[in-house]
């Protein structure tokens, strides 16, 4: 879903209203072993990826997807599986964001704490990184993740409201949808867009988040702020419909998931936290299939899924070889005890920085849940088309429960979501959208 870091969050908002195995080496916490000289050296466009013929190309997957394929977990790739493969399309950068790459980048430091974490200064726009290298390569990685390119701000509205639906072993499925509003506030780089908005000094992202259905849980609301300095956690406000007023929740509760898949430290389309707690080390670079040009094709749950997996169909479009990093996150040791990830091995775009995969294993290195990410392609107003822009769909399978979620930026409608120039100007009210005091016009 968008910039939907919030669903625990929204987890935590129904509660309130209410109240007032795989392979070997995957499975216990390795990572795949060199393609063989048997693989295939690259995969032709035209090519039709089947459950017969997958092992041809395992090389360029994921270790969770390979999973899925081998159908040693609870959940498998489905036996009709299609996936349709096409040229890698690379869509350049916002002009914008690499001219600030150009000029901030050089003073763009990585800086030691005393507590052995790492933290940036001097970041101003653009790539902070563009050409990683020692010491701290990894970290450096993930640092351009957490500043990739995205509109200064994205929207749906009240016709296209977002969706998170959670599905069981039953087949049970139960979803919220809802509207959201998110937006850079520092930093910026797009066109007729204030480098840092006046009157939001110090933060650097907001996600405004309000749920339309079901009616019983109608006006709950959610309020994330990420700050400039990267050393202070998240803030995040919840307006309980029920009480007519907003509180402030606590930051530390990392890893409830609250009946979905996601931890508050899975959200921002893979991975939202106080990144100065956490290693990044470079475990290597490798192609890997992705789809990402899928439109709204995956608007409708269950109905447009590959069921019972919920994969998406060849409907959908077609797949690339994207040349992806793969990091190795971990948790600081002096920080790690009690955290409910042993490591959380992510799959980042090497030209645009946005997750592709995940897979994440549980303290004693086992594999525990896979996402499928899928960043989708979206034109923005004077820059063009962009693979990283505040829409994304998303699939998440626990392989320990048997259990999943998903979540799509509209539902169905056949709408995009709405970005810079073309989102309406009532969305525009930063004290609104972007300020704890505007959760009480929820209800206005």
């Amino acid at each position: 879903m968008k910039e939907f870091r919030i669903l625990y969050y929204i987890s935590l908002i129904v509660t309130s209203a209410f109240l007032s195995s795989g392979t070997a080496s995957a499975a216990n916490g390795g990572t795949q072993a060199p393609a063989s000289g048997a693989e295939s050296a690259t995969i032709a466009p035209g090519t039709m990826i089947t459950a017969q013929n997958w092992q041809q190309y395992r090389q360029f997957m994921p270790d969770g997807m390979i999973v899925l394929f081998e159908g040693t977990a609870s959940w498998k790739m489905p036996d009709d599986v299609q996936m349709p493969v096409g040229p890698t399309v690379i869509n350049p950068l916002p002009t914008g964001y690499l001219a600030a790459t150009e000029k901030y980048s050089p003073s763009t430091k990585v800086v030691e704490l005393p507590d052995g974490g790492l933290t940036i200064t001097g970041y101003q726009g653009g790539v902070p990184f563009p050409n990683p290298d020692e010491p701290h390569k990894g970290w450096k990685i993930l640092g351009n993740f957490w500043y990739r390119y995205m509109p200064h701000i994205a929207v749906n509205t009240p016709d296209n409201p977002g969706f998170f639906c959670t599905l069981d072993g039953f087949n049970n499925v139960s979803c919220v949808k809802g509207l959201w509003v998110a937006r850079q506030l520092s930093d910026n780089t797009d066109p007729g867009t204030p480098q840092n908005f006046p009157g939001a000094e110090g933060k650097f992202y907001t996600t405004w988040f309000m749920i339309e259905q079901p009616e019983q849980q109608r006006y709950a609301t959610t309020l994330t702020i990420e700050y400039t300095d990267l050393t202070r956690p998240e803030d995040v406000y919840l307006f309980v419909p029920a009480m007519r007023r907003t509180q402030r929740l606590s930051s530390a509760a990392r890893c409830s998931s609250s009946g979905t898949e996601m931890t508050p430290d899975d959200n921002r389309f893979a991975f939202d936290s106080t990144i100065p707690d956490f290693s990044s080390d470079l475990l290597g670079t490798r192609q890997i299939l992705a789809q990402l040009d899928v439109g709204s094709a995956g608007a409708n749950f269950p109905a447009d899924y590959d069921m019972p997996l919920g994969w998406s169909r060849p409907s959908w479009g077609k797949w690339e070889l994207r040349d992806s990093y793969i990091l190795d996150i971990r948790k600081l040791p002096a920080k790690a005890s009690g955290y409910c990830y042993g490591k959380r091995i992510l799959y980042v775009d090497q030209q645009f920085y946005g997750p592709l995969w995940q897979d994440l294993y549980d303290p004693k290195m086992q594999l525990w849940k896979v996402a499928l990410l899928q960043p989708i392609v979206t034109k923005i107003p004077r820059i063009g088309l962009q693979n990283s822009s505040g829409a994304q769909f998303s699939h998440w399978w626990d392989l320990q429960s048997h259990h999943a979620t998903f979540e799509g930026p509209n539902d169905g409608h056949g709408y995009n979501i709405l970005t810079n120039d073309d989102v309406p100007p009532s969305y525009l009210d930063l004290e609104r959208y972007t300020t704890p005091g505007g959760l009480d016009q929820v209800m206005r």
